[in-house]
């Protein structure tokens, strides 16, 4: 009796505690989850973040977090962060593509720009590209590793109203799935994780989703985010951290034989097989 009240209360072991990890995005949101989460593991981190956020100096002032000012959206941009991973700590084990912008497209599809739908495939997938292609030959130096890229449900759920950011997290599922392919034989897992809508700055702030979906239709941001919420079967948004666990799982040796897969985070809002 008292061996199984042991284990009962015992954690689980990620086995990450040493490993290195670039995280993009990391400044605030989910990337910020995934950062403290990696970190409060032993993680080395190299956080990048168009801006060093209050929060992610106090995370390099309690030690194992590196912040990297960095706009990914540049062309030099994803292999400086990486340069900057490599030169603090020797190596690269995990890296988690989170770096991602939306912005509700309220006048339709023709009001959509070159520039717009270029700006948006550039930050949500290109980016990716660039840093995998990057980091791809450190992680493969260590002989196995992990790469962990947030996408969206968007991807399958095609949304008129975030149609550019559609089309760029569903081109960013099927990069992972073609690099899981590839990289598999090699020992490096590709997976990703799909959330939906999630309790951050994204939709919750003044110039967030909720905010200005109500400026353009009338009524107040939280009837909005009542509306969104109340598509999902559990009524709720997903936290960060809940999305963050998930990343740490597949970051980890616990999930040694997990690739090419997508992992859904929405509350039951994909009602499909």
């Amino acid at each position: 009796m008292e061996e199984a009240v042991a284990l009962e209360g015992a954690a689980m072991e990620l086995h990450l505690s040493g490993r290195k990890a670039v995280v993009t995005g990391a400044g605030k949101g989910i990337g910020l989850a995934i950062t403290q989460a990696l970190a409060a593991e032993g993680v080395n981190v190299a956080a990048g973040s168009r801006h060093v956020t209050d929060e992610l100096s106090q995370l390099a002032d309690e030690g194992l977090v590196h912040p990297v000012e960095v706009d990914l959206a540049t062309a030099d941009g994803p292999a400086r962060l990486v340069e900057a991973a490599v030169s603090a700590f020797g190596g690269i084990d995990v890296l988690v593509n989170n770096v991602g912008a939306v912005t509700p497209r309220t006048d339709g599809f023709q009001s959509i720009t070159d520039d717009e739908w270029l700006s948006t495939l550039t930050v949500n997938f290109l980016s990716a590209v660039r840093v995998t292609r990057a980091a791809l030959p450190y992680l493969l130096d260590g002989g196995e590793g992990a790469i962990v890229t947030v996408s969206s449900v968007n991807a399958v759920l095609p949304d008129p109203l975030v149609m550019d950011y559609s089309a760029a997290k569903a081109a960013l599922g099927n990069f992972s799935k073609c690099l899981s392919k590839e990289l598999g034989p090699r020992g490096i897992r590709v997976n990703t994780v799909s959330p939906g809508p999630v309790a951050t700055a994204l939709w919750l702030s003044e110039d967030g989703m909720a905010a200005t979906v109500a400026r353009t239709r009338g009524g107040e941001p939280s009837d909005v985010m009542k509306g969104v919420a109340s598509q999902s079967v559990t009524g709720q948004f997903t936290r960060p951290e809940e999305v963050a666990d998930l990343v740490l799982l597949l970051s980890s040796s616990r999930a040694g034989n997990v690739t090419g897969s997508d992992f859904v985070i929405d509350g039951g809002l994909i009602s499909t097989v």
